[in-house]
């Protein structure tokens, strides 16, 4: 796979998360947005402070860390994507990894800079010591809601596809909610996802090494080789 293609594969996602995240913080408070398909895939906005997925990585000491983390990462896969691309590694294994760079760069776009850019975002207060959210709709701003590296990622893509009970048999959970699939996502999100999987179910394929080495024979003679002796 050419560079070049790797680059176009990057842009296009970063693109669409990027277009996808700043649309529905200019458009929309924090909340349900739209159903797409039925209540099965909706829009819903929130934002999280931490990792992928909504999962959360301790409090603001943690955020610089992760941000610092995701930042090193990209520096790491932009070498090491150059690197692959270089050595002809098999097409689909560039190509996760290309998806896998683009999700990582996706948001830390939004960690680096969104609470520099806009006026409203979920942020640290240190009297609770903890995140809190906002009201309204975002716009953007030079005065922003926090600094370099404290901005919060977008997620928006919800897939409530199975809402039921467990059974009252079960212990611990039993008559509890069960949602399936509960996490609220980005684009970037998903593309790390679809990299990360799609290399694991097919690394025997990416990793697999061909051995078509030509061999060469060995002719062996008794003939004296000189210039007037002619070995066909």
């Amino acid at each position: 796979m050419k560079l070049r293609n790797v680059v176009f594969i990057i842009a296009l996602i970063i693109i669409a998360d990027q277009f996808l995240k700043i649309w529905i913080k200019t458009s929309y408070p924090t909340g349900h947005v739209a159903n797409v398909i039925g209540s099965k895939f909706q829009l819903y906005f929130v934002e999280n402070s931490g990792m992928a997925w909504g999962w959360k990585f301790g409090d603001q000491v943690g955020k610089i860390v992760l941000t610092l983390f995701r930042l090193a990462a990209v520096i790491f896969g932009t070498w090491y994507l150059g690197r692959i691309v270089r050595h002809n590694y098999h097409k689909g294994f560039i190509f996760c990894a290309a998806l896998i760079y683009a999700g990582a760069l996706g948001n830390l776009i939004d960690s680096m800079f969104y609470g520099m850019f806009f006026d409203k975002g979920m942020h640290y207060d240190a009297a609770i010591k903890d995140f809190i959210g906002y009201n309204g709709i975002a716009a953007f701003s030079f005065n922003g809601y926090s600094s370099f590296l404290h901005g919060s990622v977008v997620d928006m893509l919800y897939f409530p596809i199975v809402r039921s009970n467990f059974p009252h048999w079960l212990p611990l959970v039993g008559g509890k909610e069960f949602e399936f699939f509960s996490p609220i996502f980005n684009v970037a999100d998903a593309s790390i996802s679809t990299g990360v999987i799609t290399l694991l179910l097919f690394q025997k394929r990416f990793f697999k090494r061909y051995h078509n080495t030509p061999v060469h024979s060995t002719v062996e003679t008794s003939s004296v080789v000189s210039d007037k002796v002619q070995v066909s």
